[in-house]
């Protein structure tokens, strides 16, 4: 997602014109001409085209952000056993009556959940009102036969999923799971038909199943409909960022994916309001699920991705759109490079060589290379399962679960922006470690604070959601220029690809909590800790120029790995 930023300063005005063909070295012209190099001197690397694309694609982002509802409509519900001989029968009767404790055990967050005291079955019952103590046999428990609820608002409530956390946790992993299964869907798509379509079919598919989703009859319809809404329709912020970030210069690129990162935490604060606005989840999933419908007008007033259509060899409409990029830009693009565009050169390199040793071989061969491909994808496994784990977790800080929500997704923002501002002046390594670092303290010391210090516990426990965030930022820039040219696709892709079995497994972390309440924050501390010493062994690449090949990969960190400055 992220480029590299170390390009020409060019481009960055909307005055760009003509002119600037003069200002490009002979060295330059002589190397084949791409996309990027034509925004950098001609058209312009972040002009009002570009915003208007960001601007057109912040809406599908955000509507990415509000997929997560499971953590609302499928929350952690208080239950207890529902006791017969009180005269209950339903499971909405009154939560804590007086007489609970004559019928249920006592323990440290109030009284049992899963367990209650065996009846004595003397042939007289009590009422909703008055159950006296010796209805029940208090030195005997048994599992409860039906439960009573707080609230009625959830699916754990209305599929009675009482003391079947594992189950309820389940909705969160079949989410993450669409997510990785998603990914040959989208590409497939995206290649044959364009990244625009891609786009619309996937923010389509998430309206649609999740809209069914809002009728199901029971959990396990439930279940199917989620795992069903990611696997045809997760590929959509993928989608979204790739319109966000094309058309913008390597100098912004890093800035792009913060904005686009941002936008994405303001959809997941929306959805923390909606659900707080529309307690019932049914209502909730509809009103969030049928703005996705909107997307289908983008058919008709989204450009088609023109690195797509080139690589297509539709010239005629790629050239359209770089015309309208000069135009709302006020910038001009030569016809040497259109013509550059348009008719790209075959690269002597394209042939391939029999004698190359394969991929698995090389990384074999290059004991840097097998460190790094070990490596990054710990990263990445520690990235998702904190910033996801923290994010779900949340709704179980106190009573106001919304609001710890909210709180929760919109400090990442802050922490996207600082990862920008640090990146580029203390270095790509020590904004990755010390973002691991800072959030396991913090997790680490959460588990270790007393719950009556409620105002502080969400503090700390929001300044470990800010450094994961400023992780999210870095890691991808970080990985990316780590690896030389020919295998950095490969590479990034692999690592993202094992870095979703952190998010597959953060949402089973609050079924942990059962057993002891500060496991989830330790596992969370010890990944971190982890990743940041792990962080520590790869060399810095701030000042590198971008590996081309695996010997200057293997270089990163040794004097002749640095751009050298120009007078």
């Amino acid at each position: 997602m992220v480029g590299n930023q170390k390009n020409s300063d060019g481009g960055t005005s909307l005055e760009r014109n003509a002119g600037t063909d003069q200002e490009i070295t002979e060295n330059e012209y002589q190397k084949p001409r791409d996309l990027d190099d034509v925004l950098t001197h001609e058209l312009g690397q972040f002009g009002w085209f570009q915003i208007r694309n960001i601007l057109l694609v912040a809406y599908p982002i955000a509507i990415c952000g509000l997929m997560t509802e499971y953590i609302f409509s499928a929350a952690a519900t208080p239950h207890r056993c529902r006791i017969p001989e009180c005269g209950e029968y339903e499971k909405s009767h009154e939560f804590n009556p007086e007489w609970i404790n004559n019928a249920i055990p006592e323990t440290d967050s109030g009284f049992a959940s899963c367990e209650r005291y065996a009846p004595r079955g003397i042939g007289s019952n009590g009422t909703l009102d008055y159950c006296p103590a010796n209805l029940f046999d208090q030195s005997k428990t048994i599992k409860c036969d039906g439960f009573v609820y707080v609230r009625d608002n959830t699916v754990v409530y209305e599929f009675d999923l009482g003391c079947q956390e594992w189950l309820r946790v389940l909705a969160g992993t079949l989410y993450s799971i669409g997510t990785l299964l998603v990914l040959p869907i989208t590409g497939f798509i995206s290649d044959r038909y364009g990244r625009r379509i891609a786009l619309i079919i996937n923010i389509f598919n998430l309206g649609l199943f999740g809209f069914i989703r809002a009728f199901s009859v029971n959990y396990t319809m439930y279940l199917t409909l989620q795992i069903l809404q990611t696997t045809f329709g997760a590929g959509a912020y993928s989608s979204a960022y790739i319109f966000a970030a094309e058309l913008v210069g390597p100098k912004y690129r890093v800035l792009t994916s913060a904005t686009s990162s941002t936008i994405f935490a303001m959809g997941q604060v929306l959805l923390g309001s909606v659900a707080w606005l529309i307690p019932a989840w049914r209502y909730m999933i509809i009103a969030l699920h049928v703005p996705c419908f909107v997307i289908i007008v983008y058919y008709w007033i989204l450009s088609e991705s023109v690195r797509w259509l080139l690589s297509k060899k539709r010239y005629p409409k790629a050239k359209k759109i770089l015309e309208t990029v000069a135009r709302v830009n006020k910038t001009h693009i030569s016809e040497k490079s259109m013509e550059a565009l348009m008719n790209p050169q075959q690269s002597a390199t394209a042939v391939p060589n029999a004698d190359r040793p394969g991929l698995f071989r090389t990384i074999i061969r290059s004991p840097v290379l097998l460190r790094r491909v070990c490596t990054t994808p710990i990263w990445w496994i520690t990235m998702t399962f904190v910033y996801y784990g923290l994010s779900i977790n949340s709704t179980s800080l106190s009573d106001t679960m919304h609001l710890n929500y909210i709180l929760t997704c919109a400090i990442e923002i802050p922490g996207f922006f600082t990862a920008v501002l640090l990146l580029d002046r203390i270095g790509r390594k020590i904004t990755l470690c010390s973002g691991f670092f800072f959030s396991a303290a913090c997790n680490i010391a959460f588990v270790f604070i007393p719950m009556d210090l409620s105002v502080l516990r969400l503090v700390v426990y929001l300044l470990g959601k800010f450094g994961i965030s400023t992780v999210v930022t870095s890691i991808y820039l970080y990985t990316s220029e780590l690896y030389p040219t020919e295998y950095r696709h490969t590479f990034l892709a692999f690592s993202s690809m094992i870095g979703r079995i952190g998010s597959i497994t953060a949402p089973l972390t609050p079924a942990l909590m059962s057993y002891w309440h500060g496991i989830p924050s330790l596992m969370f501390g010890c990944m971190g800790i982890l990743s940041g010493l792990l962080a520590l062994t790869q060399p810095e690449t701030l000042g590198t120029k971008m590996p081309d090949t695996l010997a200057e990969a293997e270089a990163i960190g040794k004097p002749e790995s640095k751009i050298k400055q120009t007078s």
